[in-house]
């Protein structure tokens, strides 16, 4: 309990940003493993943290040149690829090693020891600010209020293209929208959180949801509460034990996902695991 509160009492900020973070991610993450584009995810992150560098070197405010070098990026990754030899996936790989080396080659001349470098560029949750919390919020509820809002032609935007094109459904112009809010969500994201827990998000916590249901809505709601008991966990156990937050987060992430697959272990073992003859009398 003394850990809770001091928790609580020395890092709200943090708190509240995660809590957001991890619901806006893991509700986009959903749409991001149906959509089949998982590698989305860690590509838009490193975008964010070349942004960031370019925002060091150019001097302006870090979360404006991330979201400016994310939408960027969203903009081209809308192009359809899937007609031409070179896969989406091939681009993403290809953005992701561009922009990991620009963002350390960027800062690498800073002054700034290697720790510096890594909290400039991809940001820890525990020192989150009362600005990070507003951009956050300013930028991730809306996010969140549009995907709901607009949730049904996402939906068949995602799952069944065909059939969204028989009831006239602009498939292009919805994911082109949904991309961009990935985009703005990973952009603010990283910056606070940090590539490898943003992706975290995106994809672990809502693999869980998508473990223990096939229902779309209660997917999001269980994706979204995993998230949450991860962050607070992570972050309950980060300042009990002096651990690094986003890992612990991760971590925390990872083990709630593998409790969510053994339901399903156990099915497969009940299937396949052949049951012992009776002994004979």
């Amino acid at each position: 309990m003394n850990n809770v509160s001091m928790l609580l009492e020395n890092f709200p900020h943090a708190v509240a940003g995660g809590f957001i973070i991890a619901a806006a991610c893991s509700i986009l993450g959903v749409f991001v493993i149906l959509k089949r584009v998982v590698f989305i995810g860690v590509a838009l992150s490193q975008v964010a943290a070349a942004g960031v560098a370019v925002s060091f070197v150019m001097a302006i405010h870090p979360y404006i040149g991330a979201a400016l070098l994310t939408l960027v990026t969203v903009i081209l990754l809308s192009y359809p690829f899937e007609s031409h030899r070179i896969s989406r996936d091939a681009i993403l790989g290809i953005i992701f090693v561009v922009a990991s080396a620009l963002s350390i080659l960027i800062v690498s001349k800073s002054g700034f020891g290697l720790h510096e470098v890594q909290a400039l560029l991809y940001g820890d949750l525990i020192f989150t600010t009362p600005h990070d919390l507003i951009v956050i919020i300013s930028v991730l509820i809306p996010v969140v209020l549009y995907l709901l809002m607009f949730l049904r032609p996402t939906v068949y935007t995602f799952i069944d293209r065909e059939a969204a094109k028989v009831l006239k459904v602009k498939t292009s112009l919805w994911e082109f929208l949904f991309f961009v809010a990935l985009g703005l969500t990973v952009s603010v994201s990283s910056r606070t959180a940090g590539a490898l827990l943003v992706f975290c998000y995106l994809v672990v916590a809502s693999s869980a949801g998508l473990m223990l249901s096939r229902r779309l809505g209660l997917v999001l709601i269980i994706s979204t509460i995993a998230a949450f008991i991860a962050t607070f966990t992570g972050m309950y156990l980060a300042v009990g034990y002096d651990l690094p937050t986003n890992h612990t987060i991760a971590a925390s992430t990872c083990l709630l996902f593998a409790i969510a697959c053994l339901p399903t272990l156990i099915s497969w073992l009940k299937t396949t695991v052949p049951t012992p003859l009776s002994s004979r009398t």
